[in-house]
């Protein structure tokens, strides 16, 4: 793992990426609340959702990665809110740092890089729904100027018990 110091690039994603992107997001499904997936994916299984990010438009994959090493330190997409057309100029916005590789900055530079390449697409909201408890990740989203919105209480049932999501929205 890279030290503190180290340079941090973040690129859009890429099919290289898929085994990687895979075994971070299953970290989370097996380990924690922040999904509530609650059994793990083969990459093959996730490869729909890469390539439902392309290096452009609004749905988009961003990988940070160690500038030495190129080792994946964590990604952030952009995705539909909704599916009704409607819903077309929101997007549902996530951040998954690797386990080691929390704590440095990774998800705010993910976030930096995406909401900039986002800047150019027809969008009008982002909104990102947080399992609490996540201090972490409400400040980030703090840090982008999400505002808290509200809460959908024990929404979700994982581990044997309910947890709350609070929602944010950022205008675009």
């Amino acid at each position: 793992m890279p030290s503190e110091r180290e340079e941090v690039q973040v690129r859009p994603g890429a099919e290289g990426d898929l085994v990687t992107l895979t075994e971070i997001y299953n970290h989370y499904v097996r380990e924690t609340s922040i999904t509530f997936d609650t059994v793990a994916f083969t990459p093959e299984e996730r490869r729909p959702w890469l390539l439902s990010h392309p290096e452009d438009g609004p749905y988009r994959l961003m990988v940070a990665t160690s500038a030495d090493s190129q080792e994946i330190l964590g990604y952030a997409t952009s995705s539909p809110y909704r599916v009704k057309p409607a819903y077309a100029t929101s997007v549902e916005t996530s951040v998954y740092v690797a386990p080691d590789a929390g704590g440095r900055g990774v998800g705010t530079l993910l976030y930096k890089s995406l909401f900039e390449a986002l800047a150019g697409e027809d969008l009008h909201r982002a909104y990102a729904g947080i399992a609490q408890p996540n201090e972490a990740s409400t400040r980030l989203h703090g840090r982008f100027g999400f505002r808290y919105v509200g809460t959908y209480r024990e929404v979700g049932h994982k581990f044997g018990r309910y947890w709350d999501v609070a929602w944010y929205e950022k205008h675009l």
